[in-house]
């Protein structure tokens, strides 16, 4: 495995190579700026110093933004949670109505009941999770990598909890080990049959989702996640009684920042972290723009200025690379001749599938619109799991436009055991688009009409089709968004295509 400088410094050369023909004027002329920085007697100017300097700062700030992503995206989750919900391993805010568009968040799901806790090992030591039956849950750490478990029947266990985890859905004791806890935890302190998993991270992110057959009778999966118990190892009787407040009670903003405000909540996080070996090179990039471990971040009006240029600008760039490149990566795409785009090509959690590098696009383009992973996600496992093909544009090519309507086929006999849905995205935030309807999804319990040949018509658009209500999610004039259609524990007939989705084309 290459280190993450290396693997970044590639990857950015060749995309610098691939687009560098194609680059305006305007790019043209600062590159050339960089390349004539006037140098006397073999030194440079203070022309020279100045512009190079900045620059440099700069392009360690645009890569260390898309390196810290998927940190950034669970350590704004964890800070927004906790400033409306509280803090602690005995706090696990669930969604009991399910997930709505008034939570500010990255790709939520409303079409099963959530449940999103933030453990810290470092203050509370290892910790006992008593994971109830029923649950699909995911444990990873703070980099959104799975926490890697044991070996069972011949087979490693990473980062998922029940259906898909080797409790298989009937509930178990997972036990949670520090990144700096050495050996193993002392004989008689594990309970009895406990899967002990290690984390790479002090911060641990817990995520439950729970199934419902019935969208007006929400008591089973409720009380599946109320079962939930959450203690410090050998502390059972002294944990502090579990809360489970109503995430949609009070609306919370868990967006990560799109401006230099990023900068600030990176130094937060790296504060409070294990310092990783593997990550040295990359936490060379926070010094240079002044983050570092143990010590203050206070730039300069000038630096933050710089700073704030530069977060902008990358996350654009991460726009960029989930709109434009990523459909274009080796499997990026489900079809050949459609627009449904497969974010986990590489089917591996950390994008390293071709074993020789990290596919940094595929990392970026997840994390700038996704949080959590786990083998459950990206594996292609029938009838087990889940699968979530992403399309950003219509039949045509096109961006889908919140003023247009559009239609979207679904040939009979979807291919989802448990079940299938379908959700529009803010095309900025990722949050759930906030359209004004109670959710903004529409799934295979909300019974929508299919035709007499079983197959099912989506309509998207700001008005509805005449007759067409229970089919339609409203999208907003001069907003752009995006869908997701969901498919848990796929079936065969999506891997070997067999079944295939339509493109989302323009209607009258």
């Amino acid at each position: 495995m290459e280190p993450h400088f290396q693997a970044f410094t590639r990857v950015a050369v060749a995309v610098a190579v691939s687009f560098c023909s194609s680059a305006a004027p305007a790019q043209t002329a600062r590159y050339d700026a960089l390349v004539n920085a006037p140098f006397e007697k073999d030194y440079p100017t203070p022309t020279a110093t100045s512009l190079l300097r900045d620059e440099l700062i700069f392009q360690r700030a645009v890569q260390a933004y898309l390196w810290a992503l998927p940190a950034m995206n669970l350590w704004a989750m964890k800070e927004g949670s906790e400033k409306v919900f509280g803090a602690g391993y005995h706090v696990l805010p669930t969604w009991k109505e399910r997930i709505r568009a008034s939570t500010l968040v990255t790709t939520p799901n409303s079409d099963v009941v959530y449940a999103m806790g933030y453990l810290d090992l470092r203050k509370d030591g290892p910790l006992v999770v008593e994971a109830p039956a029923g649950v699909q849950g995911i444990l990873d750490d703070f980099f959104q990598r799975p926490l890697v478990g044991p070996t069972v029947d011949g087979r490693t266990w990473s980062g998922d909890v029940g259906l898909a985890g080797p409790d298989k859905g009937k509930g178990g004791i997972y036990v949670l080990l520090p990144p700096d806890y050495k050996g193993e935890p002392p004989k008689g302190s594990i309970p009895k049959d406990a899967f002990v998993y290690r984390s790479r991270t002090y911060n641990v992110f817990l995520f439950w989702r729970t199934f419902f057959s019935d969208p007006r009778d929400l008591a089973k999966p409720n009380a599946q996640i109320a079962a939930t118990r959450i203690y410090p190892l050998g502390q059972k009787a002294s944990a502090r009684p579990m809360q489970f407040p109503d995430g949609n009670g009070k609306p919370a903003d868990l967006l990560f920042p799109r401006d230099g405000a990023y900068f600030d909540m990176l130094s937060r996080f790296i504060d409070s972290e294990y310092v990783d070996p593997s990550d040295l090179d990359m936490r060379g990039f926070l010094h240079t723009i002044g983050i570092e471990k143990g010590k203050p971040f206070s730039p300069t009006p000038e630096m933050r200025t710089l700073l704030d240029r530069a977060a902008k600008s990358a996350f654009k760039m991460s726009k960029v690379v989930i709109g434009e490149m990523l459909p274009h990566e080796p499997g990026g795409k489900y079809y050949p001749d459609r627009q449904w785009v497969n974010v986990f090509a590489g089917e591996d959690t950390s994008f390293q599938s071709a074993r020789t590098y990290t596919n940094l696009e595929q990392r970026s383009a997840y994390f700038t619109s996704a949080y959590s992973a786990s083998p459950g996600m990206v594996k292609n496992l029938v009838d087990a799991g889940a699968k979530y093909p992403v399309t950003f544009r219509d039949k045509d090519g096109h961006f889908l436009d919140g003023g247009q309507s559009y239609k979207l086929y679904l040939p009979p006999n979807i291919p989802a055991k448990n079940f299938w849905s379908a959700t529009v995205y803010d095309a900025t935030s990722a949050s759930g688009l906030d359209n004004g309807q109670d959710h903004p999804s529409l799934n295979q319990m909300d019974k929508p009409v299919q035709n007499a040949d079983g197959s099912t018509e989506l309509y998207f658009g700001p008005t509805a089709p005449a007759g067409k209500e229970k089919n339609w999610l409203r999208t907003l004039p001069g907003k752009g968004y995006f869908v997701i259609l969901r498919l848990y524990s796929p079936q065969q007939a999506f891997f070997d295509q067999a079944w295939k989705p339509g493109d989302i084309e323009k209607s009258k």
